[in-house]
């Protein structure tokens, strides 16, 4: 049952994780109208008219949102490491348990994408939303907050598996 739980939280977040990648890399978080034509921006580029150019401008609520992105990737990908490590049995980290460290990576994770979009959402909700007429949220921004969701439930399954392998090493003591 432990290594269900563990099985199922390493598939979410592997998915979380190609997720925050695709999210972060792609230039569709919105699309909008301008001068008669759609438009479409990401995180790092802007496209118009077929043709995409840089986000050469540096305003603060972009590079906070990249950074909690990139750093959400991060936790993401070292707690894949160590719920990879979690199916293994190394005497030297009896210790130190990789289900826990695992979870609580994925929580971190999840932390930095919470932030990343709240702070897009917010910005985007009370500046931009409002400097273009007919705009929309697209399937860049999406993926975001599927992820998020991808890397909460991560959590959640090895803090449970980590849950299940302690009452076990308890009763295993008595």
């Amino acid at each position: 049952m432990m290594y269900s739980f563990m099985g199922g939280g390493l598939f979410c977040a592997i998915i979380g994780n190609i997720l925050i990648v695709v999210c972060t890399a792609t230039d569709y978080w919105m699309q909008y109208r301008l001068s008669g034509s759609y438009a479409h921006q990401g995180l790092w580029r802007y496209c118009m008219a077929n043709k995409c150019y840089m986000q050469t401008a540096n305003i603060a609520y972009w590079n906070a949102t990249r950074a909690f992105m990139i750093l959400s990737g991060m936790a993401c990908f070292a707690g894949i490491m160590a719920g990879i490590l979690s199916f293994a049995h190394f005497s030297a980290f009896e210790r130190f348990s990789r289900s826990f460290a695992a979870g609580v990576m994925f929580f971190i994770s999840t932390l930095f994408v919470l932030l990343a979009m709240s702070i897009y959402t917010g910005v985007t909700l009370s500046f931009l939303g409002k400097r273009f007429g007919d705009w929309r949220f697209s399937w860049s921004y999406i993926l975001g907050w599927v992820a998020m969701l991808m890397t909460f439930f991560a959590g959640i399954f090895y803090m449970c598996a980590h849950r299940m392998y302690e009452s076990r090493r308890v009763v295993g003591s008595r």
